[in-house]
């Protein structure tokens, strides 16, 4: 029987709520792999990235190659049509078997509930709104959706505690809560944009800006092998609570400079599940 996550009494002070858990919970680094390490036999490599911000032309490293590429969303400024279509092309280049994208807070134009915001700017009056998931063409976009890929189960779900007003924001509380019930409980890989509350999610100022239900949810639930997300430039990196590892892929530094590596992690292959 699935236990019953609820909304926390403290849901709109994260940092406080951290405070609370802090005594009882684990959040441990974990050193970055070296993507140049060979894959093992029996092994999927998965590379991932996040919050590249319209910027991969400034990249001064290369994109490791690996089976799986994600990125955990903000692939573009404000989500105008001439980046989806640079983000597209840029997909096409790489050269991984799979790759899964989902919005961040930065895709305007993708959450119809801010598309507005946008295309008052950028259209005429009786022009139709496009759907702009039409063109994410080289790659696999998830939006409280899943793909199995090599016997893995991938979830992907863009939304975030309100930041600024941005696309895919949700009140804390109840209505994020009501997005993480959508996560079915055989995910492997679970991908959101913004972080749990106490991994990977603190701020400069010492603050933490994680979701405590998306925490509870992980940990009570879902409980996959690896969450990977972006959001929280400043928490770019790996840690792990002892069961879950969690994964800040955030490719920009906290001066939207794109300056952090992709992270590669490599997952067993299911019994009876072939790469070929």
């Amino acid at each position: 029987m699935n236990p019953i996550i609820t909304v926390h009494p403290l849901t709109n002070s994260p940092t406080a709520v951290w405070d609370q858990l802090s005594k009882t919970q684990k959040s441990t680094p974990l050193p970055i792999q070296n993507p140049s390490k060979p894959v093992e036999p029996g092994k999927v490599r998965i590379v991932c990235m996040s919050d590249t911000h319209s910027l991969t032309n400034c990249f001064k490293f290369d994109v490791p190659y690996g089976d799986i590429l994600i990125h955990a969303g903000d692939f573009t400024h404000c989500g105008q049509e001439c980046e989806v279509i640079k983000f597209n092309d840029w997909m096409k280049s790489l050269p991984h078997r799979y790759k899964i994208v989902i919005c961040g807070n930065h895709e305007l134009s993708f959450d119809m509930t801010s598309a507005e915001f946008h295309y008052a700017r950028s259209r005429t009056k009786d022009e139709p709104v496009k759907d702009m998931r039409d063109l994410l063409t080289n790659c696999i976009y998830l939006e409280d959706s899943a793909v199995t890929l090599f016997g893995l189960k991938f979830y992907g779900s863009p939304w975030q505690p309100e930041h600024g007003g941005w696309a895919f924001n949700l009140s804390r509380g109840e209505q994020c809560l009501s997005k993480w019930h959508l996560i079915p409980d055989d995910t492997d890989i679970l991908i959101t944009h913004g972080p749990p509350l106490g991994q990977c999610d603190k701020l400069q100022e010492n603050r933490r800006a994680g979701c405590v239900e998306l925490l509870a949810t992980v940990q009570k639930r879902v409980k996959p092998m690896y969450h990977v997300f972006g959001h929280i430039h400043e928490g770019y990196g790996m840690c792990t609570d002892g069961e879950v590892v969690y994964v800040n892929a955030a490719t920009c530094n906290v001066n939207y400079m794109p300056k952090n590596l992709p992270i590669v992690f490599d997952v067993l292959l299911p019994e009876g599940q072939i790469k070929s």
